[in-house]
């Protein structure tokens, strides 16, 4: 190792000598050389959009986010043709991610599927590119809105820091005499923080979903004792025993596997136990009163304690469009009359919230009750709902743990077809209809 270290200084060397006076950037190259040493780079020609300070400050939030969001803040020009630009950056920079770009005035940012879907980066970019919005303000609206949502690890060559004037990222500017010192043990404590990182993220995560599920289990033993049903009793049938028994078998299923939760995706099977538990009790209940069998639907979607669902009713979250959802009968007197729904809060840093408020850390309790792939429709534009809209959705639902699916989302991984996202009012860069390659993301 010691032997090539006077060939990496002489590298480190070269690559982070400042500029000579009068000296600037020359476009995309040397954007995608800058972000692959940090997280954000600023164009010597787009200095006065975004300070050192403000970079930097942005910078240091998507590291210790450990994701890989690559932010560039670009003057209109030449060097920088607006057609295409964003996939360029992407294509020569090397890494799957989310490119966010300010080009002069306006922003736009593309995703790999992998990372964060099209749909969630239309709606990030809606929100954070507001009009008169300054370039700190509206970089940093998008990064609060992506990273909790993406999937992927920064890169491994990240080693803090943004860009400054120059263009070199302050990331890139170590000094050679800790890089010397350090050598691999300085590699192995980044990724030893990270995994760190990770496990304490995960930790949080399950004890908050620990205490909706248990109140949750809490509540449907409570239903089954005012159910007040006894299998020996006049007038129960073969079918209302196996009823009762698969309600019960359901409670038995939610305690026990909830006993065994050591990851929050997890957490999905212990809810669907609850719901299958309660749509028993819901044909108990019918065959009992002589009434139709209830069809198999949804649990009420503003609190899945309340029951199956039993009708579908339009509803706006505030900010966010109209949509139908399944709502219980009481839920739906109480929007004909025009009161609120009894909705389901859960504690987030803000106090108690809405779920659907209160981010992704819920998406697996969800996910239990809605499954099938309705619950992104039912949420979309809501903070959970962007969450949901994301690979991370497949893996948080389907198997592997919170957050990273287990290492850097590689360069490997981009196709053509997977690089997409960037509506919702960025403007017109080149005259093209509103995106960066002339064409529909």
């Amino acid at each position: 190792m010691w032997s090539a270290l006077p060939g990496l200084i002489l590298l480190l060397l070269l690559a982070l000598a400042p500029a000579s006076a009068g000296a600037r950037a020359t476009g995309v190259p040397d954007a995608a050389a800058a972000l692959r040493q940090g997280p954000v780079y600023v164009d010597p020609g787009a200095a006065g959009q975004l300070s050192a300070a403000e970079a930097a400050a942005l910078a240091e939030k998507i590291e210790d986010a450990d994701k890989p969001l690559f932010v560039a803040v670009l003057p209109e020009g030449a060097e920088y043709p607006p057609n295409g630009l964003i996939e360029n950056l992407r294509e020569q920079t090397g890494h799957a991610g989310v490119y966010a770009v300010r080009l002069g005035d306006e922003f736009a940012a593309k995703a790999d599927a992998r990372v964060l879907s099209a749909a969630a980066v239309d709606n990030m970019v809606t929100v954070a590119d507001r009009p008169g919005t300054d370039a700190a303000a509206e970089l940093n609206a998008f990064a609060d809105q992506a990273l909790p949502a993406m999937r992927g690890s920064a890169p491994a060559a990240w080693s803090g820091g943004a860009g400054e004037g120059s263009g070199v990222p302050v990331g890139g500017l170590v000094t050679l005499g800790a890089v010397a010192a350090a050598g691999g043990t300085a590699a192995y404590a980044v990724v030893r923080g990270r995994r760190k990182r990770k496990e304490a993220e995960e930790r949080a995560a399950l004890e908050r979903l620990r205490v909706v599920v248990d109140e949750d289990i809490t509540a449907f033993g409570e239903e089954l004792e005012r159910l007040d049903f006894h299998p020996a009793e006049a007038g129960a049938t073969e079918a209302m025993r196996a009823d009762y028994e698969q309600a019960l078998d359901a409670y038995d299923r939610a305690k026990s596997l909830m006993g065994g939760v050591r990851h929050p995706h997890e957490v999905r099977g212990v809810t669907q136990a609850l719901e299958d538990g309660r749509h028993s009790l819901a044909v108990l209940d019918a065959r009992r009163s002589s009434r139709p069998l209830p069809e198999r639907r949804p649990p009420c979607f503003f609190d899945p304690r309340h029951g199956p669902s039993a009708e579908d009713r339009t509803w706006t979250p505030a900010g966010g469009a109209s949509r139908e959802v399944p709502v219980c009968s009481a839920d739906a007197a109480r929007l004909d009359d025009g009161r609120d729904p009894r909705v389901r809060t859960v504690e987030t840093d803000a106090g108690r919230r809405p779920y659907w408020e209160a981010g992704p850390a819920y998406g697996p309790w969800a996910g239990g009750y809605f499954g099938g792939g309705l619950l992104p429709g039912l949420l979309v534009g809501t903070l959970l709902g962007t969450s949901l809209a994301t690979p991370a959705y497949a893996a948080e639902y389907g198997g592997g743990d919170f957050g990273d699916p287990g290492g850097d989302i590689s360069s490997g991984d981009f196709g053509g077809s997977d690089f997409g996202g960037g509506g919702g009012g960025f403007g017109d860069f080149g005259g093209g209809g509103g995106d960066f390659g002339g064409g529909g993301f």
